[in-house]
């Protein structure tokens, strides 16, 4: 019934009970995971879940990970810099390109938000991965942090990537261009806060065609999950789940006017049209 567009199941927040939490997202009808790879260490992680679980995943190298991934090249293949790492990217695409579980490149993009990062390499990253879906003809995942503008221009450089804005916080016009792109937009646990005024009204208001369903479990938990900051002090520690999508989609369902059974139908035509290869995977059961 529902796809999760974002889920990090290989994530070291759930080692204790990784293949229970997959159970229970599958008894809340949640019938597909899209597990996106951050870096090349994790590339095979993502692969043996998605094919474990009937789900699929996506290979690539998140921002936050450009550095560690430079260093871990360096360490396996004896290459330095931004290429080698990208060459391990190519690699993985190439060896995996008929397996009909991997569905994107991805988790890719760009981010301004946290500080002292190499923006250079991380833009080199970006650019050479983008480059790398449209010649294996694959769409993409995109993380855009602080950085939509950056990231729309890269875009607009290579017409005809598709895929999905993950976790999308940026303004209406902006939102406007990825859909013009034909790309679509990823609401989550964040559109469950009163206060994420931006969010909501874009949740609201974007063509239900341009949206699709995300967790990024274990991280942007909805408001029912979220520690605060004394919480937190005191040891407690939230984590998200693909269990919780049915919940979060009832509450985008409420801001829409909507049936959870029409939001279900439409957000699994759009995950369908944004990663065609999904096609096949829930064609399977998944």
């Amino acid at each position: 019934m529902w796809i999760d567009t974002h889920c990090h199941l290989d994530a070291p927040e759930f080692d204790a009970d990784r293949d229970a939490v997959a159970r229970r997202a599958r008894a809340q009808d949640v019938s597909c995971l899209v597990l996106p790879a951050v870096f090349p260490d994790n590339f095979d992680a993502v692969r043996e879940l998605a094919h474990r679980h009937g789900g699929a995943y996506a290979l690539g190298i998140h921002p936050l990970f450009v550095a560690q991934s430079v260093e871990q090249a360096a360490r396996q293949a004896g290459g330095a810099g931004v290429e080698a790492a990208i060459a391990a990217v190519a690699d993985a695409l190439a060896r995996h390109r008929d397996d009909p579980r991997l569905v994107a490149v991805g988790e890719i993009g760009l981010d301004f938000f946290v500080e002292g990062l190499d923006r250079d390499a991380m833009a080199r990253c970006f650019e050479a991965q983008l480059d790398l879906a449209q010649q294996h003809g694959l769409p993409v995942i995109l993380h855009s942090r602080r950085a939509v503008d950056a990231v729309l221009k890269q875009l607009r450089r290579r017409p005809g990537l598709r895929g999905i804005a993950h976790a999308f916080n940026g303004s209406d016009q902006q939102a406007q261009v990825l859909v013009d792109l034909g790309l679509r937009i990823g609401f989550g646990g964040a559109l469950t806060f009163d206060r994420a005024l931006q969010i909501r009204r874009l949740a609201a208001t974007l063509p239900l065609e341009a949206i699709v369903l995300e967790t990024d479990a274990p991280d942007i938990p909805p408001h029912w999950l979220y520690v605060n900051a004394e919480q937190r002090a005191a040891g407690q520690r939230s984590r998200n789940e693909p269990a919780e999508l049915p919940r979060i989609a009832g509450e985008l369902a409420a801001l829409r006017g909507l049936t959870r059974a029409e939001l279900a139908q439409a957000t699994r035509a759009n995950a369908l049209a944004a990663l065609p290869r999904l096609a096949a995977v829930v064609g399977q059961g998944a």
